[in-house]
C-alpha cells in the first residue's frame, strides 16, 4: 500500500489537535519573515500554549527555547514541525518519547518514516497541512464568516 497524505487530513483530527493547547513549535524561527515566525505568533495570540524549539535560538517570541523535544519541560499536546523531511524521524521519536499526542507536519513536511514512528508510537498524525490556516478554517476568522461551511451556494438565505 502507498503512502499517500491525503490519509492524514483527516477534519476530526485536525480539530482534535486544534482543542490542544500546548504546542511546541520544532524550527520556530526568531526572523519575522519565516513562515515559522508567524504561525507561532499567531497562535500565541490565540491563547495557545507556544513551545519554541531550536537549539540556535535562546528566545523567541519573548518565550524560553529549548534545544530539543526531550528538553521540554511538562506535557505537550501538539508537535508542529517547520523542519526538513528528513529531519521528521529523530523529531518523531522525540514526540513519542516525550508522550505527545499529535504530529503535525506543515506544508511540504511530509516523512513518511516519520509518520510511522509516530502512529507505532501511538500518536494521531497531520500531513502536508498549516495550522494556522487549519485553525482559521475551523476555530478563527474563516469559520465565523462562514467559510468551510460545506455549502456552495450563491444563493442569500431569507431572514
Amino acid at each position: 500500500m502507498s503512502f499517500k497524505v491525503e490519509d492524514y487530513q483527516d477534519p476530526a483530527v485536525i480539530k482534535a489537535a486544534l482543542r490542544e493547547r500546548r504546542i511546541a513549535v520544532v524550527g520556530l524561527s526568531s526572523n519575522e519573515l519565516r513562515p515559522s515566525h508567524y504561525v507561532g505568533y499567531y497562535l500565541k495570540r490565540h491563547s495557545y500554549e507556544v513551545v519554541p524549539v531550536n537549539p540556535r535560538e535562546e528566545r523567541i517570541l519573548g518565550l524560553p527555547c529549548y534545544p530539543s523535544l526531550t528538553d521540554v519541560p511538562g506535557d505537550i499536546g501538539v508537535v508542529d514541525v517547520f523542519r526538513e523531511s528528513a529531519a521528521v524521524p529523530a523529531i518523531a521519536r522525540e514526540a513519542v518519547a516525550k508522550g505527545a499526542r499529535f504530529l503535525w507536519l506543515q506544508f511540504g513536511v511530509i516523512s513518511e518514516e516519520g509518520v510511522r514512528i509516530a502512529l507505532e508510537g501511538g500518536m494521531q498524525v497531520i500531513v502536508d497541512r498549516c495550522i494556522k490556516i487549519e485553525h482559521a478554517r475551523y476555530q478563527g476568522r474563516m469559520h465565523v464568516l462562514g467559510f468551510n461551511t460545506g455549502v456552495i451556494s450563491a444563493q442569500r438565505k431569507t431572514l
